[in-house]
Formats: C-alpha cells, structure tokens, sequence
C-alpha cells in the first residue's frame, strides 16, 4: 500500500481514511503546534504565567542535636533520620498552608544534596495549577530550609540536671554471666526502644534505663515481656505536689526482673514438676528463651514450653549453667534414630563414646552415653557436655532425681569449633552504657570481653539468634583473612549483613519545566 492512502477494511470492501493529527499555529509566536485550548505553545505558556509566585522559596526548622528530633510546632517533637520520608513529611508540613492558600497542588518532592555542616535542607518540588481555559501547568521550585540548634524540653531537663528523670526501668537477672543482656541489647537496638531513654547505666546484675516519661519506660517493659519470661513490679515516689492545682509529680520505677534460666543450662526437675510437664526429665537442657522457656529432654527428644507464670509455680534453678561446660572428644558416635525437626532445630538421637580432653592421653576413661546431636557429631570432633561424673552438685532436685532415676555421667550440650581468635566480617552496634570506674571489679573487663566473644560465636552457630537481631557489614575486613578461617567452623553468610547508613550525592536534577494538559485539552508541548 503506498503512503497515504487509505486502508481498506477487512471484509467490508470499504475505505476508511487514516486518522492524522492536525496542528495549529501559536497565536503568540506563530510556531507549529497541537492545538490546546490556549493556542499557546508551550514556551509562551511559561512566559507569561508563573505557577510558582507566592510560593515561599526559603523557611526554617528547629532541630534538636542531641535527640535527633524536629519541631513540630507548636510543642511536638518528631524524631527522623537524615533525608528519611519523616523527615520529607515535616519539611512539607511548613509549606502546606501557603499552597493551599495559592490553590498549587503537590505532585513530586525529592532531597537535594547539601553537605551536612551547611545547616541547610533543600527540596525540589513539583507543583501543578490550572491556568488558561483549563491548562495545567507543572512547574519545578527549589525551597532551602534553614535548621536552627535548638534543645528539646526533654534533653534540656537531662542537660541542666541529668538526674532529673521521671521513670526508671531496672532490668535484673541474678546468674553468673551476661549473654542474656547482650542479647536483649541488640532487639532493643534492632526495635528502638531504648532510643527514648535519657541514659543507660550498668547496674549490679543489670542496667538501668532511665526516661523523662513514665509512657515511655512502661513500653520498654512491655516489650521485654514479649521477648523475655519476666517478672514486673512497680513503685512510686511522690517528688512535690501543687495543693491548689491539684498537680503531683512522682518518680516511677520498674523492677523488671528476668527468669534465671539461659540458654544450655541443665535443670533437675522435681517429681511435681516432671509429672506436671508430662513425665519429662528429671534431666531437661533450655534450649530456647523467648517470653516462654523451651525444655528439651536430651535423652528422648521431647520438648515442652514453660510460660513465666507457670514457672514461677515450680521456680527451679539451674543446677549446671554454660560457665561449667566441660570440653569432650567424641571417639566413635552411632545414630539410633533419623533426623527430626523441633520446632525449627534438627535432632537426632545416637549413642557416642567420648573422653574429656583433660584425660586425654593421661588415662582410658571412656563414657558412652546417649545424646541428641547425632547430626552434628563426627569421630574426631569436640563437644562441651555436662560431666555429672565428677561435678560437685548443691541441688536437692538434682540429688533426688540421682536416687529416683539412673542419670547419665554426661550430658552433651553442643558441638565445639576451634578457638583461634579471627575478624570477622560482620559487627554489631552497641548501646551507650555509662559505666562506673570507680566499682568496677579487678579482671571485670576481661571477663566481659569473653563472654562478648562467647555470644558472637553462639551467633555463629545459631541462625535462629541470627534472624531476629541485625548484623552489619565489617568495612575493616579483608577477604584474605578467611584464608585462615577451617572450612567446618561455621560463619555468617554475606547475605543477612546489613550495611550501614551512609549518604551519597543524589542523581542529577531531572528537566526543569513541563507543562501538560487536562485531559480533555491533551498535552502542551
């Protein structure tokens, strides 16, 4: 068919023109365009009509340095992060009332770089109007925002007098170790809600965090009672009252103490207790704690949870915790039954022969004895265990469970890896807890640096501790160093780190100008 002719229709034996777009001449210019109900085009359109008049181009905000947060006037303060939509949706809030006064709608807002020591936030936005005979413009506005240093009442109270808090939380777990406060210090971290406190002090037993308002402290209690078995009671203390305005003010405390039962702690249960859970034990290891504890019977496999309020009914201790792991050598292992999964951990029952490493080549003690890491243990391999041969035990369900029942001399907790100190290439942040010097104990830090060494390798080995808290990316590590690192010692995978926030240059600024139609007159171009 040649051009410009018409089509024919299929069947009908029928001509149908071909559908050609008309053009006008502009009334202003006289250019060659597609007709619009102004009959302007769309460079003259801009000339003489300016959206953006009114519009403020500069405004300011009040920023608060110590809390990150910003004024939201009259008195709220609204914490966001550099260029987060937080942040976006407080800037607009300053610029809404003269749109709206101007009748210009909102249609696109983005960030504009400024270095972060100019004390300065740009945006570009992308306004829209109708204009002429129902045209709608779009038209680009830069606005620059002025931040202004100012404390907030809260951090003001903590600047003049950083004692001058309302609400107290003191969280306590009375054991010998730390593992069960490194862990909570990360699901704050991961949930902020630790972010509102004023300070964070070390405590015997604890930390104390300490708020400027009773609502905060009580959600920070309420979420440990999601994410832990706990025990909360409540006092306060009256500080002054106004007798006229029927005003008082008290300082509230929290005593939010944690069930002393860890992770891999071994448990005698007492005759009540065992026919309460169903004939487990009397032997049980911890192997989960959330806001219920997870009981696991080694020698059958069977699991059962203990709420807090069900423990507080029986109020067993821990006959054996992880600081009395002994290390054992597995000399030969055979499965007894297949792998299965409990609620989301792999088991699997098999009878092993090991020796303790200290009598290693000093004496032929051997134990056989039956354990539930069948799937992890090989010949050759090491593994921390429970020795009740020759543990001195001070625990009267422990001594009634040896009369009743015949216990095993060993108890296998977990498989042991090598312990050759090595960077790793994931990190973890921290909260800023004050420290006192003066009360500290001789050997204190070295003690904590351990078990913060203990509870990186614990997450190394576990990905269900891994899921809920976040690893970040290591930016000092090299890839040469995994050289070092034995192909069965068990690492973090590159893929659940996290890198941390950093801020780059935005992309170049788009086309200034657009102007476009309704859509009954089309678009203006």
């Amino acid at each position: 068919m040649l051009p410009g002719s018409a089509a024919q229709a299929g069947g009908a034996g029928m001509f149908v023109p071909a559908a050609t777009t008309g053009t006008v001449l502009c009334c202003m210019c006289g250019v060659s365009m597609q007709p619009n109900p102004a009959n302007m085009c769309a460079r003259c359109l801009r000339a003489r009509v300016d959206i953006t008049e009114g519009v403020p181009r500069h405004a300011a905000v009040v920023y608060c340095p110590d809390c990150s947060s910003y004024l939201q006037p009259p008195r709220s303060w609204l914490r966001a992060g550099p260029e987060s939509p937080e942040l976006m949706q407080i800037l607009l809030r300053r610029i809404n009332r003269p749109l709206a006064r101007l009748r210009v709608s909102l249609s696109g807002a983005e960030f504009v770089f400024s270095e972060p020591h100019s004390k300065r936030l740009r945006l570009k936005l992308r306004l829209r109007r109708e204009v002429l005979h129902g045209i709608v413009l779009e038209q680009t506005h830069p606005v620059e925002f002025v931040v202004h240093d100012r404390l907030c009442d809260s951090c003001s109270r903590a600047q003049a007098n950083p004692d001058q808090w309302v609400a107290v939380v003191q969280l306590r777990q009375h054991v010998p170790h730390r593992r069960t406060f490194l862990y909570l210090e990360q699901l704050l971290l991961k949930h902020g809600q630790a972010a509102l406190a004023i300070r964070v002090a070390a405590a015997p037993g604890g930390l104390d965090f300490f708020f400027s308002s009773r609502s905060h402290a009580a959600r920070l209690v309420d979420f440990l009672a999601t994410v832990a078995p706990v025990q909360t009671q409540t006092a306060k203390q009256l500080v002054s009252h106004d007798t006229k305005s029927n005003v008082y003010n008290y300082k509230h405390t929290f005593s939010v103490e944690i069930c002393p039962i860890c992770r891999e702690d071994l448990i005698a249960l007492s005759p009540q207790a065992s026919r309460d859970l169903g004939g487990l034990g009397p032997l049980v290891l911890c192997v989960k704690v959330t806001n219920a504890i997870a009981l696991l019977d080694p020698l059958t496999l069977r699991v059962r949870h203990l709420e807090e309020k069900k423990y507080r009914v029986y109020n067993f201790k821990a006959a054996l915790t992880s600081k009395q792991l002994v290390e054992y050598i597995v000399l030969d292992i055979e499965q007894e039954s297949p792998e299965i999964s409990i609620d989301g951990s792999r088991y699997q029952l098999a009878y092993a022969q090991v020796a303790r490493v200290s009598d290693f080549g000093k004496n032929d003690t051997m134990f056989t004895v039956r354990t539930h890491l069948g799937h992890l243990l090989n010949p050759g391999d090491h593994a921390l265990g429970y020795d009740l041969y020759g543990a001195n035990l001070n625990d009267d369900d422990m001594d009634t469970a040896m009369m009743r029942h015949s216990l095993p001399e060993v108890i296998l907790v977990k498989k042991s890896y090598e312990k050759k100190p090595r960077t790793r290439r994931w990190k973890l942040k921290r909260l800023p807890v004050e420290e006192d010097g003066a009360n500290k104990a001789k050997g204190e830090e070295e003690k904590r640096l351990d078990e913060y060494e203990a509870f990186l390798k614990d997450l190394e080995q576990n990905p269900e501790l891994r899921f809920k808290i976040n690893l970040y990316k290591n930016e000092d590590y090299r890839s040469e160093m995994a050289s070092t690192i034995g192909d069965d010692v068990p690492t973090v995978p590159i893929e659940e780190l996290i890198e941390d926030l950093t801020l780059g240059d935005d992309e170049e600024d788009e086309g200034d100008e657009a102007v476009e139609g309704n859509s009954g007159a089309g678009m203006v171009e």
